[in-house]
């Protein structure tokens, strides 16, 4: 089992904030890459990248978080937290998938006909916005409830 601590700080702590900057930053990129051509030119391979780091820091965030779990003192807004963390997860994994999708059609497809062409912009960019919009909902839930369960009572 891995010790997630670092100087004797939980790595939860410093995790999250590294997920809470890069799903963000992900959606943002997914959302100017779908609805503005020269962003998307310029941000390139960028986008699924950035949307990679995020699908690498959320599991490594969530299992830091159940090592502290592990070491706290329940109460119900830590397991309100704990139940809705491991949901960010899928969000991520579909920024990613779209990122990933959106980056190899408009950088790599072949001529297609115009309403081939369209149809796939149309599905690719409505995947972008649901995607982009799920998980900074979701991002912004969970850290909400996070703070909750820490600072909640924790000072007058």
């Amino acid at each position: 089992m891995i010790d997630y601590q670092f100087n004797g700080i939980p790595l939860h702590v410093l995790l999250v904030h590294l997920v809470v900057i890069v799903v963000p930053l992900a959606a943002l990129c997914l959302l100017l890459s779908a609805f503005w051509p020269t962003a998307r030119r310029r941000l390139g391979f960028v986008t699924p990248l950035v949307a990679l780091v995020a699908l690498v820091a959320v599991p490594f965030a969530v299992a830091a978080g159940e090592w502290l779990r592990a070491r706290v003192a329940p109460t119900p807004l830590i397991e309100s937290h704990t139940t809705m963390a491991p949901s960010l997860l899928g969000w991520v994994i579909a920024v990613f998938g779209v990122a990933s999708a959106q980056w190899l059609w408009y950088s790599l497809a072949p001529p297609v006909p115009p309403r081939l062409r369209l149809t796939a912009a149309i599905v690719i960019d409505s995947a972008a916005l649901v995607t982009a919009v799920g998980s900074v909902v979701t991002v912004v839930l969970v850290g909400e409830s996070g703070s909750a369960a820490v600072w909640t009572g924790s000072f007058g």
